[in-house]
């Protein structure tokens, strides 16, 4: 069905009202038979305090899983029927699609502590990408690093410089270090706010990860030329890129099950959509003037700065009365994925006590109610976690308490007894209804490809995609209940006031399972599985027999986690042509590019073990391209105050007598970041007699003579690689 044009700015609120209470309605058309079933059961068998508490549990629970199939409904309907004609990407004209965009836009990419190769290979794919369109001439990129490794923030400058001189981009890919990572990404970006961000319309907001064609860009910079009230247009990226078996089954997941449930979450949300961070365009004007984010009261979990940004500040964007909206058919949008089960977890937390924070937030003046209801589910995505181990429990403690209850006589307000059920047979019906719930999203989702021949041999057939979608589902119920005892402990931690740690995502390669991580992480969770089986066993074999599934993830966790985070696994089942996804069976130019680039760099040499660890200070001391890279990006100062300059000399000169490992690691940063003590380093150490320095700069002096002669440096040799 062909749509005209829609404008966002004629969008009646009414509508969008109606929308969302035929939504709710819905929702509460699925869940009421399951929760009239379930209250039924336990009323029949003697209604108390421990069943109620369970039923609250069933249905808090039910109306999660009840929501998702709700909109996975809706989505179908939309699709099956031509698509929705509220949606933001249908607000183009076929003549505004072919005009370039004059408006100043900018492409940034925060970093911190990744693997520079793939940083800079992504960066300049797209920057060539968005070239070849020809219709964002006045685009710049921006490389925004937060990284505290030295060995990383000195290779990205030096990767930066290559990849400017290779593609005679000067002046228009930029690299900024910050001297202090103030609040993560949130302050990383604020920082280039404050910087850059007058001098740009639209900002484009990039993941490490990310990766975006020129098209897809340029199309969300014409909507919003196109739409002058909307604040920020939030893409879908599909993950792409995945090698470990549980990367591909992530992607082959989002990649069949996305567009489905994104068609239905648009449905509702419409210009209240969300922000996720990133593969987004936003309006710089107002996101600088509405946006800056508040320190919550008090410090622990739920005071502090605020940790999780993306949602606050679409919730601030939509109270100044811009919208934000969900690109669901921009094309040419992609991320990668955590490569194994113990990356995932740790993903989690990272983003858990930032929603948990949000708690703050719901009640706060001004949101509006959509905002709101994003807060409460993002809260209850990992509070669900907790209260699924609740209601496993309680329902361990009432199979002890009240056994398995026989088929006796039904009391006479029972509905049961209408239809002559057992309380066994009103029991498998249950379990059955809620299975049904739960996996109607993945059928509507094989369903909505009838009719799409292309799209199901994308897929490799029939064959291949319904095989791919039961091992999908097999392999991630395994898993979930592994997941949910995460989620529950690092909730339990968070309360308890436990320091979350923001560390860096192994991505990629780098992110296959290692098998001792396998067995320190999960140890735990199959000694959970063991004596769970075992109690259960003895209270109520037929409980066992339903529990099965979740027990058995728990007790085969640990080969679980490591075979699906296995690489060689990952690239047998990709040989085979499993799990396979749209953009492998077809790839786009950018996506083959970039996985061509990857596969064919070659690494430059192997620093020495000894030298590994402060490599970076080694190359920015010694080598004398480095050195000039590095000095020409610090903030030099007109005049060092006399304390400073004193202790600037005792670092310098303990450095080169006594080596790194004499420093503490701020004080090594220190250097680094004094312009005055790189320039001098540089001069001493080349100036001085060999017997005068450390062994430790000696050995480096030997190293670098041997894999660099001159006149050719060790790092321009590695930076030509990475450009090659």
């Amino acid at each position: 069905m062909k749509f005209a044009p829609f404008n966002p700015a004629d969008l009646d609120p009414r509508e969008a009202t109606r929308r969302r209470h035929r939504l709710i309605a819905l929702v509460v058309l699925i869940a009421g038979p399951g929760v009239l079933m379930l209250a039924d059961l336990h009323w029949r068998t003697g209604f108390n305090g421990w069943k109620a508490f369970h039923l609250v549990l069933f249905v808090m629970l039910f109306l999660l899983i009840t929501l998702g199939a709700a909109q996975a409904l809706v989505g179908y309907w939309l699709r099956r029927r031509g698509g929705d004609p509220c949606q933001i990407t249908a607000s183009l004209t076929d003549d505004e699609r072919v005009q370039p965009v004059l408006a100043r836009t900018a492409v940034v990419m925060p970093v911190c502590n990744e693997e520079v190769g793939r940083v800079i290979e992504a960066l300049r794919v797209m920057y060539e990408s968005v070239g070849r369109t020809g219709k964002l001439p006045d685009c710049d990129f921006f490389l925004l690093s937060d990284s505290t490794d030295p060995n990383r923030w000195i290779e990205e400058e030096a990767a930066w410089l290559a990849l400017t001189q290779r593609l005679g981009a000067q002046g228009r890919i930029f690299y900024r270090k910050r001297r202090v990572g103030i609040n993560k990404k949130a302050g990383n970006l604020a920082d280039f706010c404050r910087r850059w961000g007058s001098h740009y319309r639209y900002m484009v907001v990039l993941d490490a990860d990310s990766i975006m064609t020129g098209e897809a860009i340029v199309r969300l910079a014409q909507l919003m030329e196109r739409n002058p009230r909307v604040g920020i247009i939030q893409g879908v990226p599909a993950l792409a890129n995945g090698e470990t078996l549980l990367a591909r089954l992530q992607q082959f997941a989002s990649r069949l099950y996305g567009p489905v449930s994104a068609a239905g979450l648009n449905f509702w949300q419409l210009g209240e959509a969300n922000y996720w961070g990133h593969n987004a365009i936003i309006r710089l004007a107002p996101f600088i003037r509405h946006c800056a984010l508040p320190e919550l009261p008090g410090d622990g979990p739920f005071g502090g700065r605020i940790m999780s940004h993306d949602y606050v500040e679409a919730a601030l964007m939509r109270r100044a009365g811009w919208q934000v909206w969900l690109a669901t058919e921009l094309d040419g949008n992609y991320e990668e994925c955590p490569g194994n089960l113990i990356e995932l977890a740790q993903r989690d937390r990272r983003w858990l006590q930032g929603n948990l924070q949000h708690a703050r937030l719901v009640g706060a003046k001004g949101f509006h109610a959509v905002n709101r209801v994003h807060f409460t589910l993002g809260i209850l995505a990992y509070l669900a976690s907790p209260l699924w181990l609740a209601f496993l429990t309680i329902s361990v403690v009432l199979a002890w308490r009240y056994g398995a209850p026989g088929a006796g006589s039904l009391p006479e307000a029972s509905f049961a007894g209408l239809f002559g059920w057992s309380t066994l047979t009103q029991a498998g019906w249950l379990t059955l209804y809620t299975l049904s719930v739960l996996f109607l999203p993945k059928i509507l989702a094989i369903l909505d490809l009838r009719g799409r021949p292309q799209e199901i041999a994308a897929f490799g057939g029939w064959g291949d995609l319904i095989i791919g979608a039961f091992a999908e589902t097999l392999v991630f119920t395994l898993l979930a209940p592994v997941l949910m005892l995460f989620h529950t402990q690092f909730i339990v931690l968070t309360i308890g006031r436990k320091k979350i740690s923001w560390g860096v995502q192994r991505r990629g390669r780098d992110g296959a399972a290692v098998l001792a991580e396998a067995v320190s992480a999960h140890w735990a969770h199959t000694l959970i599985g063991l004596a769970g089986w075992m109690l259960v066993s003895r209270i109520a074999p037929g409980l066992a027999f339903w529990m099965a599934p979740i027990l058995a993830g728990l007790i085969f966790s640990i080969p679980l986690s490591f075979f699906t985070g296995s690489l060689s696994v990952g690239l047998a089942v990709q040989r085979e042509g499993l799990f396979k996804t749209p953009e492998e069976s077809r790839p786009l130019p950018e996506l083959a590019e970039l996985a061509a680039a990857l596969s064919a760099r070659q690494r430059g040499p192997l620093p020495l073990p000894e030298l590994a660890e402060n490599y970076g200070l080694l190359q920015a001391v010694l080598d004398p391209y480095v050195n000039a890279v590095h000095v020409s990006l610090l903030r030099a100062k007109e005049e060092q105050p006399p304390a400073s300059e004193a202790r600037f000399g005792g670092l310098r000169a303990t450095l080169l007598r006594e080596g790194p490992a004499a420093l503490k690691p701020g004080d090594r940063l220190a250097l680094l970041l004094d312009a005055d003590s790189m320039n001098t380093l540089h001069h001493s150490l080349w100036s001085t007699p060999a017997s005068r320095l450390a062994p430790w700069w000696q050995l480096a002096l030997r190293h670098y003579n041997l894999i660099a002669p001159a006149p050719e440096t060790a790092f321009t040799r590695n930076s030509a690689t990475l450009a090659s």
